[in-house]
């Protein structure tokens, strides 16, 4: 039989607010196969992360290999090699995944603060400094931080943790004099060079970017396939217009995003709002479309000669590719959509993914045919629009309709099969992805015995290919999250997990879950103890960071109104069932803090 109950209730029919439904599932069922597989892709991944970590890492969480500074390889591969295990812990991997990745973190941190340049002026005494970056732009430091910006989803109370969300907030509010890296009047961050030590502000040389001189034949394998060291240096020779703000900078708002989250005090709310409220009215200025350089004056172009397109990674910086001569395309003003998407998590004001949207449209509305086919830009120079390509602008589709869940937004996502299965069109999609992720972590653990490098002869970011963390299909089935990637997002789920018995994130020992169908209100979501012999308790948690109101949990035909962001479920051994949750999304005020430490 199914049973529901609301512990404290006195109300039949009504709502209870700031009460924690325990909701008791106690219905036997045969353990389905989505479910043993999320519990073996969790147990496969703990057990290849752990081969992997007594691999590459040293008993210090130093990570065995040659430390360089850089764009081709420099302090944020470190931690890329462990990305993906702060969301494995978090969806309920094993308590060792957060103490390697802990020690990783840790470990990289003091390896590269006593690792200095000899030619490289910036970094010469020390590529960190107060644990972070000294000066880089935020492409890279965004990948070094991807660990960093989830790991107070397992591990907040952590001091040394607390210590640094403050600290690498204030680098951006002036509240270290030694890192003026914003202008509160004109509201920028004042170059895309940025860190510890401030801004970068003059122009940038092929040397800052490519690290000091080192000899590569025979020796290692550069992911831009430089053979020298001159190839290197000149892959970066035009990378010189850093000056003024980029919307990479946009990446920096998860800093106070974190410190608002583990302090709640507006004044970081209130930074990253303005901050991104400033590149909103700059894009209302500029046709629609985000300017890739705001000068020091807070003028668009102000430090590209009055040029919207202008800089390093911006819409006109196309460039010659050393050991081909052939030409390069480097936009990156997409990635500053993590802001964007920062300041909607807060607010849930539209305003932040309409602006996007005006911007999709704008590029998309320059399309012409080219052989008969339609073809759409990609940059913008001189001479106008270029780079055709025959597939419209999209970049952060996904994730706009995530946020708005208007259908609206699903143009470009009509094959998105992990959508399609959400809308019941592609049943066969949970299990098909999991054991696709299990060959992966297969795949990835033969190609690690495979690996012939020594620790002299590895760059920090050769052991990333080996990393075995595949956390796509749990992410997707069981917290329906967006996948934080390589912009160091905060992480945005419609569910998350927590085990009471143990104290920690994550859903317990033999538990699976799998959310199957989700609208801008609902989430349906099926419970799992696939343990026949003993019961299992867990509190299933409206968004991440209980940024979402639950408004009524409905199991089978009984439905029970409360308001709150939290439910409190109990499974019996061998038990089974699916709870549909109606939900207004970003409507509390989100925090880290786990729902028993919460008042």
């Amino acid at each position: 039989m199914r049973r529901l109950t609301l512990l404290l209730l006195f109300c039949v029919g009504g709502t209870v607010s700031g009460v924690e439904p325990t909701v008791h599932i106690d219905t036997a069922v045969t353990p389905p196969t989505w479910a043993l597989l999320e519990r073996q892709l969790l147990d496969a991944n703990a057990a290849a992360c752990r081969k992997f970590f007594a691999r590459y890492f040293d008993e210090r969480g130093f990570l065995m290999c040659v430390e360089r500074w850089g764009g081709d390889d420099g302090p944020d591969d470190a931690p890329e090699n462990v990305g993906g295990w702060a969301q494995l812990h978090a969806l309920g991997g094993a308590d060792d995944i957060l103490t390697m990745y802990r020690t990783a973190w840790e470990g990289h941190l003091r390896q590269y603060t006593l690792a200095k340049t000899v030619e490289v002026p910036f970094a010469r005494d020390g590529m960190y400094y107060k644990e972070f970056p000294v000066m880089f732009d935020w492409q890279h430091n965004g990948e070094g931080l991807r660990l960093f910006n989830l790991q107070g989803l397992s591990d907040y109370q952590n001091n040394r943790y607390q210590h640094r969300v403050r600290r690498y907030a204030g680098f951006y509010m002036n509240e270290d004099p030694g890192a003026p890296n914003y202008d509160p009047k004109h509201k920028i961050i004042r170059s895309m060079i940025n860190g510890s030590r401030g801004p970068l502000m003059r122009k940038a040389t092929g040397l800052d970017w490519a690290g000091d001189p080192i000899d590569i034949e025979n020796r290692f394998d550069l992911g831009h396939g430089e053979r020298n060291y001159a190839e290197m240096v000149a892959h970066f020779k035009d990378y010189n217009d850093v000056v003024g703000d980029h919307p990479l900078n946009l990446i920096a708002t998860t800093l106070p995003l974190n410190a608002y989250l583990l302090t709640g005090q507006k004044k970081y709310r209130t930074w990253l709002i303005d901050y991104v409220d400033a590149w909103v009215g700059r894009m209302k200025r500029n046709g629609d479309i985000i300017p890739s350089n705001i000068g020091l004056d807070g003028t668009i172009g102000g430090e590209t000669d009055g040029k919207w397109y202008g800089g390093t990674y911006g819409w006109g910086f196309t460039v010659i590719v050393p050991q081909t001569g052939g030409l390069a395309h480097r936009n990156r003003q997409y990635w500053g959509f993590v802001g964007m998407m920062n300041a909607y998590f807060l607010t849930g004001d539209d305003k932040y993914l309409d602006a996007w949207r005006k911007q999709t449209a704008r590029v998309n509305a320059q399309k012409k045919v080219i052989d008969g086919r339609d073809m759409y830009p990609r940059m913008y120079g001189d001479d106008g629009w270029y780079n055709w390509v025959p597939q419209p602008y999209s970049f952060n589709q996904l994730e706009i309709y995530y946020l708005s869940m208007k259908p609206g937004d699903r143009r470009y996502l009509e094959n998105d099969a992990w959508l399609k299965f959400l809308d019941g069109d592609n049943n066969s999609y949970a299990e098909q992805a999991l054991r696709r992720d299990l060959a992966e972590v297969r795949r990835r653990a033969a190609a690690m015995d495979g690996d012939t490098t020594t620790p002299d002869t590895r760059l920090a970011d050769d052991p990333a290919k080996y990393n075995p963390a595949q956390v796509t299909a749990l992410r997707q089935l069981m917290v329906a999250g967006l996948d934080p990637g390589r912009r160091a997002s905060v992480w945005h789920t419609r569910l998350r997990y927590f085990d009471p018995a143990r104290r920690r994130a994550g859903i317990p020992d033999d538990c699976a879950a799998m959310i199957d169908r989700m609208t801008d209100s609902t989430t349906r979501v099926r419970l799992v103890n696939t343990n026949q012999l003993e019961s299992r308790e867990v509190i299933v948690q409206a968004g991440s960071y209980a940024e979402h109101t639950i408004h009524s949990v409905q199991l089978g035909d009984t439905t029970t109104r409360f308001k709150g962001p939290t439910v409190r479920v109990k499974l019996a051994p061998g038990a089974g069932g699916t709870l549909t949750l109606t939900v207004d999304r970003h409507s509390r005020q989100p925090t880290m803090h786990f729902p028993w430490d919460r008042n």
